[in-house]
């Protein structure tokens, strides 16, 4: 099981659980928490959304090895296919959940592992949390959703891409990416504490208020330049296309072997 789905005091915990593997992100595991996301949007009783992770790190990222055809197979069309259901279809769609939702965020969160906690409308993240988008190194600029001029601010988003150093916790709260803070033993129990203190709010205002910050960054552009930069962001798959063998597959699995 890829995903747990558990619900206690109208809080639905989706937790990330592939921790063998750094909570890398292989298609069995985007779908089925592509399902617990309309599992607890749908249930009535469920009021908050909490994401968390098994293990020492949030997420690798994509899980490079899962399902990719040979080198000489891939073509820009399977790719863009592949990628606009599981890494944009899917992450916007649990961006506009109509109910409160908070991720928790330990160790490494890295390029695929922000389309899973960007997403969601709080952030805490323990004090050993950092948050990279390092593929700008392997050829693309950047991961397949561009949250990261809204979540860092343009300067700082520059920087990050441009380097592909990570973000402490704490550089992160500072930008607004992260709203606490905390040790890393604490992580579940602050986090909880928070979605407790939301799940007795009224769930219609909590909807209401959810819309309306969403819609305010949709008037500003967010989702139509989130589709524009995905578009963009195949071209640097069309460009590794033209290398033979495809390398980039290699040296992103070699990058993420690395991870401390």
């Amino acid at each position: 099981m890829n995903v747990v789905y558990e619900v206690a005091d109208r809080i639905a915990t989706i937790t990330l659980n592939r921790p063998e593997v750094a909570n890398a992100q292989n298609a069995e595991l985007l779908d089925e928490l592509d399902a617990a996301w309309t599992r607890a949007a749908a249930d009535e009783d469920v009021v908050v959304i909490v994401l968390r992770a098994e293990g020492k790190h949030f997420s690798s990222g994509h899980d490079l090895k899962d399902r990719w055809p040979e080198p000489k197979e891939i073509t820009l069309e399977w790719i863009y296919q592949a990628e606009s259901r599981r890494y944009l279809e899917y992450t916007l769609r649990w961006r506009n959940v109509p109910k409160p939702s908070i991720a928790a965020v330990q160790g490494r969160c890295i390029a695929g592992g922000l389309l899973l906690c960007w997403p969601c409308d709080l952030i805490v993240a323990a004090d050993d949390a950092k948050f990279s988008d390092p593929v700008v190194m392997m050829g693309i600029g950047g991961v397949e959703y561009h949250g990261h001029t809204w979540e860092l601010g343009a300067r700082k988003a520059k920087e990050i891409l441009f380097t592909g150093r990570p973000v402490t916790a704490l550089e992160a709260e500072q930008v607004g990416m992260v709203n606490q803070v905390v040790p890393r033993d604490r992580l579940d129990e602050e986090t909880r504490a928070l979605a407790l203190r939301i799940a007795r709010m009224p769930p219609f205002a909590l909807r209401q208020a959810k819309r309306a910050v969403n819609q305010t960054l949709d008037v500003q552009g967010f989702q139509t330049a989130v589709q524009a930069v995905f578009d963009v962001h195949q071209t640097g798959h069309g460009n590794a296309l033209s290398v033979n063998g495809y390398p980039i597959l290699v040296e992103l699995d070699e990058m993420k072997t690395k991870i401390e």
